[in-house]
């Protein structure tokens, strides 16, 4: 499973690795029942603290695209539809808010960006 971490960018580590791994569960690189690497082998490869690969699986585990086995390890959990709908929903809003304030910064209304909007959807 490859992951990359960016020391430079304004996200913490664990969320780098969090986003990385819903991102692979959500579009199937990752299927149900299969391993991630354990805690230790993760923080290894990516030369990062143990910690910090704990904190990243236990809140994949809070919001459900991960379940742990004590002594086996942990595993991707069977697709939940509404929690996929949740996911793209956040992450259609994160999209929405960066064209927002790509707009303002370049001086579009956002009266424009939603006509663009509607012109990009006419049709559907």
């Amino acid at each position: 499973m490859e992951i990359y971490i960016s020391n430079t960018g304004s996200l913490p580590i664990y969320a780098q690795i969090t986003g990385q791994i819903k991102e692979k569960i959500l579009n199937g690189e990752l299927a149900s029942g299969q391993a991630l690497p354990s805690i230790r082998l993760l923080a290894k490869e990516l030369r990062i603290s143990v910690i910090t690969t704990k904190r990243a699986y236990e809140e994949l585990e809070a919001e459900g695209f991960v379940y742990t086995v004590p002594g086996k390890g942990v595993f991707v959990n069977a697709p939940n539809p509404e929690l996929h709908r949740e996911e793209t929903l956040r992450r259609v809003e994160e999209l929405l808010q960066q064209a927002l304030d790509t707009a303002r910064a370049g001086g579009v209304s956002v009266d424009e960006v939603r006509a663009t909007l509607a012109l990009l959807t006419e049709g559907e």
